[in-house]
């Protein structure tokens, strides 16, 4: 070996490269940082080149790992032998060096002879110019794994939930009840934000009766979207929108969350996929509050990533940043907002995680001190974005306490939750939404006393690949049997009291956990078993393209070939197709004419759950107060009501409802058939003190 060899050698091996600084590292806290002397993991060999001048450079292959917003598949950086980047001035500037390593000046080095190797040297980078580095911006961007994966779960759900947009003014899915309360309570919260936010909780329907906007879940964190609009057409438009974008953002935030995890991108399609179109799902597209569930994995994901965490590879430090923590914090927060249904179990689920995480991580901080640093930017992201999530539980609780207080009889009993709690057949039968299964398990759906919140089914395909999971994946052993058991404890709460009359698994949440008895439905706790079930189907699959990409680095060319590729999105395809939905979309009906013209307070005969929730929606154009509804209960007040006016028009029909405030009622001839309203419009109103009127196929009764 030459002395100028030795020499540069030496110098190598005394250089101690600082730690690679990505996206995702927390800049603020450089003194709790571990010493860094290698580059980040490298999946190929690095190669040389050295000629007579003793020069070297390296490439860092393709698919090595990068930190935080570097593109995973993105251009490899040249460095010199020391690990500086190579530039133009340094691959073909004036300046030469000689064996020794030592640089020639520069009017020396003109004089010089040109190495004769600098022709097999890399050619200098172009200079770009602002447009032309502005349109490669734009290309890295379109191509980007993110942006990707976010067209392609728009388009995924645009394709899985159609016909959804095929008449996105004139229909809902499922049918026109619940999806049209839903619509209603969308043009609600952006409307009175715009108009008066004070009367928030107060909404039009439900008259005289206060906070009666908290008589469900109130899908609030849509409001922005409630104030684009006017009009019952508007708010079937915007619900139908509403509807798609909820599933594309589920299957992008589980993505998200397999991807962070470990995952690779076959495997966290797989997740996203299964968690979005599981066959249990379909029976709830009448449910937009449960199909909106995309903030739960994001979240999830987020919150990870801003900890540097990952199911595969562990806790890395390097890779904490305080932006995505607040992200996830913020997500979780508006999460909650769109509703109690499933945004409670996410509160306590997330609350301890959080508890969990804090206790292993200072247990393992006692055995390595200084190993697992935290960093003071992590540290108040996490008090600022927790305060943030609770207070916005807390505000968001204050309306549904004032009615539980004001309502009793909205209060759910043991007895109310064993009606909807599912047998265990229930997680191998599909709903009738369900293309592939549905005709199929018609006889077993007719064996369950309430099918639609019953048919648990997340998708025979889940099932073999998360049990596949259990013995081949990417995740360490103790990680599958923490999935597995998360599997197995959702499960059972999700059967209610079917699982040992639930005394030890869902009748003490009820009991003791503030809220839990809010909930009516424990089968919706299959939310988080179809997740779980996705993380192992995705550790899975993920192996199993690891080991086809292992195959074919033996062929020539190192390529897969057409069957392997195949072979690898054939778990997605089997997933997609178990998805598929058969969901009626029936016409919502139209809106009659004396609801834009008509005041309120008011009240519309015939009257009843299912006849008022389109009334809610056909309110939409004036918001005028009425003392229809529909919810998750039926308040006293409008029971009272119907009662009441069952002979109306009488005196006694009439005092009541002047007593209430209410100063027009509103007849529908067309919806009489067959209630007990029908032969109300034959009634006399001489010697009543009313008038009535006819408004197109209507009859209004003003009654001051």
């Amino acid at each position: 070996m030459s002395a100028a060899t030795a020499t540069d050698d030496a110098a190598t091996a005394s250089r101690s490269d600082s730690p690679a600084e990505g996206n995702g590292r927390d800049t603020g806290d450089a003194a709790e940082q571990p010493s860094v002397t290698a580059t980040t993991e490298q999946t190929s060999a690095t190669a040389t080149i050295e000629g007579p001048g003793k020069s070297s450079g390296t490439r860092e292959d393709a698919g090595s790992e990068k930190v935080g917003g570097n593109q995973e598949d993105g251009e490899p950086e040249k460095t010199d032998g020391l690990g500086k980047t190579d530039s133009p001035e340094r691959t073909g500037g004036s300046e030469t060096s000689d064996p020794a390593g030592k640089t020639d000046p520069p009017g020396k080095g003109e004089r010089a002879m040109a190495d004769p190797w600098a022709s097999f040297g890399p050619a200098p980078d172009p200079v770009l110019t602002r447009p032309r580095r502005a349109v490669h911006a734009v290309g890295r961007f379109l191509i980007h794994e993110w942006t990707l994966a976010t067209v392609a779960s728009l388009a995924l759900a645009v394709l899985l939930t159609w016909p959804t947009l095929r008449y996105p003014l004139y229909t809902l899915p499922q049918d026109y009840w619940d999806p049209s309360l839903q619509s209603w309570q969308m043009a609600w919260s952006g409307h009175i934000l715009l108009t008066d936010p004070a009367q928030l909780w107060h909404a039009n329907t439900f008259y005289p009766d206060k906070w009666s906007f908290a008589f469900s879940d109130t899908l609030l964190g849509y409001a922005p979207a409630g104030m684009i609009g006017h009009g019952p057409e508007a708010a079937v438009l915007r619900y139908n929108i509403m509807f798609v974008l909820a599933h594309g953002l589920a299957t992008l935030g589980a993505y998200a969350l397999a991807r962070q995890l470990g995952a690779g991108r076959i495997g966290a399609a797989v997740a996203g996929a299964s968690y979005t179109y599981a066959p249990w799902l379909l029976a709830q597209a009448g449910h937009l509050h449960i199909v909106s569930n995309g903030g739960i994995p994001l979240a999830l994901a987020m919150l990870a990533r801003g900890h540097g965490w990952s199911l595969r590879y562990g806790y890395r430090p390097e890779r904490r940043h305080a932006g995505w923590a607040y992200a996830g914090w913020l997500v979780a927060a508006w999460q909650l907002s769109l509703g109690f249904g499933i945004g409670l179990p996410f509160a306590y689920g997330l609350a301890g995680i959080v508890l969990v995480s804090a206790v292993v991580w200072f247990v393992r901080r006692r055995r390595v001190p200084g190993k697992r640093p935290f960093g003071v930017r992590l540290l108040v992201a996490d008090l600022v974005g927790g305060a943030l999530f609770a207070a916005v539980g807390g505000l968001l609780a204050v309306p549904y306490f004032k009615v539980a207080e004001l309502h009793p009889n909205a209060a759910r009993t043991i007895g109310d939750i064993a009606i909807y709690s599912p047998p265990v057949s229930g997680f191998f039968i599909a709903p009738a939404e369900s293309r592939v299964w549905g005709g199929l398990h018609e006889g077993a759906r007719a064996l369950l006393p309430w099918h639609p919140e019953m048919t648990l089914l997340p998708g025979f395909v889940l099932y073999a690949l998360a049990a596949g999971g259990l013995f081949f994946s990417v995740w360490r052993v103790r990680h599958r049997l923490l999935l597995l058991a998360g599997v197995l404890v959702t499960m059972t709460l999700a059967m209610g009291t079917r699982f040992l009359g639930g005394r030890f698994t869902y009748v003490p949440l009820f009991e003791y956990l503030p809220g839990w008895n809010g909930l009516r439905t424990p089968g919706r706790m299959m939310l988080w078993t179809t997740l779980l079930l996705g993380l192992l189907a995705a550790g899975a699959v993920t192996a199993f393209a690891a080991r086809v990409r292992e195959l074919a680095a033996q062929r020539i060319p190192p390529w897969p070939g057409p069957w392997l590729r195949l072979a690898t999105l054939l778990p997605l395809l089997l997933v997609i197709v178990e998805g598929l939905n058969s969901t009626p979309h029936p016409v919502v009906p139209q809106q009659p004419a004396v609801m834009r013209t008509v005041d309120g307070p008011m009240l519309v005969l015939p009257s009843s759950q299912n006849l008022d929730q389109p009334l809610m929606l056909w309110s939409t154009s004036r918001f005028q107060e009425m003392a229809n509804g529909g919810s998750g209960f039926t308040p006293d007040t409008l029971d009272q009501v119907r009662e009441v006016t069952l002979a109306f028009p009488d005196q006694a029909s009439i005092d009541y409802l002047r007593g209430l405030g209410v100063r027009n009622v509103v007849v529908l001839r067309d919806q009489l058939a067959g209630t007990p309203w029908e032969r109300v419009v034959d009634n006399p109103v001489e010697g009543l003190g009313i008038t009535r009127e006819e408004v197109g196929d209507a009859i209004v009764y003003h009654l001051s």
